[in-house]
């Protein structure tokens, strides 16, 4: 299988796996704990990327690079990302009057393709399969 197949397949899995533990830590601290909304979300959301940074670091791109650097380039990214996928979640779900869980799953799709795209490209573009476990694999 191409190796770049098989990094975006690792990439879908592992944020396939960091959607489960948002949703499971939102629910638990909304419902069961009642917390605020958005201290809910947020300790949702930086859980998730956090677990989603981990992994692929690790297991998908396979980097080396420095640690500090790399999640800086991350917070980066959902600096910007954020507040764009709100915009649009207001545009479609609010003023047009989309269904708000078809406008989540194309924010999560256009997430998942672009934060893929920010690593590869920009994040990892030089630490690429640089970690031990790449080494001892090759």
């Amino acid at each position: 299988m191409n190796i770049e197949l098989r990094r975006s397949l690792k990439f879908l899995l592992f944020s396939i796996s960091a959607g489960l533990i948002e949703i499971g830590t939102f629910t638990l601290l909304n419902e069961l704990l009642h917390l605020p909304y958005w201290l809910s979300y947020l300790t949702a959301l930086v859980l998730s990327v956090l677990w989603n940074f981990t992994f692929n670091r690790r297991f998908t791109f396979q980097s080396a690079a420095n640690i500090g650097r790399a999640m800086a380039l991350v917070f980066l990214f959902y600096l910007v990302f954020t507040p764009l996928s709100t915009m649009l979640e207001h545009q479609l779900a609010g003023v047009r009057g989309w269904n708000e869980y078809l406008v989540t799953a194309i924010n999560m799709v256009l997430n998942f393709v672009t934060e893929f795209l920010y690593q590869r490209f920009v994040v990892y573009r030089n630490s690429l399969d640089t970690n031990d476990r790449a080494r001892k694999s090759a």
